[in-house]
């Protein structure tokens, strides 16, 4: 005869079941958990950085009892968090401390999903499923974090004087053509008052000023301008 087999335990879905006396009934919770934990890593350039991540997980119901029978119920302290904790060194080395500074948030959300990839190759096979990583804070030394601000607050500055300047550039060149609009104007009045244009003119005024209510004496034709004169009574 050959070596005998254990017969696997059969397992139950949810629901009141029955047990014989003697019987336990392991229970596992098949709905999705979270697990929260503060990770210890690297970054590209050897600085320590301690992150705030959440896992959340579930078991594999097709999958169950093999996971009883590998892992058992602490499947997530003994396969879940160091999985995390060891690919979570992986992918944050990859990264420099001002790439993972709060405002980037995309860049939080790139290594969430790095990470996520990371974690669930490495459980193939592990019979739990993981739904989502994710990534509440990065702590950076506080030496880097003042430098960082500092770097951000001069780059602000920078590009507050940028608009100014080009603000104050286009209000420049705004000026320039409207000076120049004016010159050109200018000119052609210039150019258009002619002798004989102005002696028109005069004419044009003396008419107006004879037709008026008001008591004037006009003198037309002097000597020095060509240009009507007008004189009140009271010799103003």
């Amino acid at each position: 005869m050959g070596p005998s087999r254990s017969r696997p335990r059969p397992s139950h879905g949810e629901g009141f079941h029955l047990l014989r006396p003697g019987k336990s009934l392991i229970v596992y919770d098949l709905r999705v958990q979270e697990m929260k934990d503060g990770l210890s890593v690297l970054s590209s350039n050897g600085l320590d950085l301690t992150v705030d991540a959440s896992v959340r997980y579930r078991v594999d119901p097709a999958k169950l009892f093999e996971l009883h029978t590998q892992t058992g119920s602490r499947y997530a302290d003994i396969l879940i968090a160091p999985v995390v904790r060891s690919e979570a060194r992986k992918v944050f080395g990859r990264y420099a401390p001002e790439e993972l500074y709060s405002s980037k948030r995309e860049q939080i959300e790139q290594i969430e999903q790095e990470l996520f990839e990371e974690v669930t190759r490495s459980l193939e096979g592990k019979h739990v499923v993981v739904e989502a990583i994710r990534v509440r804070d990065v702590t950076l030394p506080s030496a880097i974090r003042d430098a960082i601000a500092d770097k951000l607050a001069e780059e602000q500055r920078s590009q507050k004087m940028r608009f100014t300047l080009d603000k104050e550039r286009q209000e420049a060149e705004r000026k320039q053509i409207e000076a120049e609009g004016i010159a050109r104007y200018q000119d052609i009045v210039r150019k258009g008052l002619t002798e004989e244009y102005l002696r028109f003119k005069g004419i044009e005024a003396t008419e107006r000023l004879a037709q008026s209510q008001n008591a004037k004496v006009v003198l037309v034709g002097s000597p020095n301008s060509g240009l009507p004169l007008v004189y009140q009574p009271d010799g103003r």
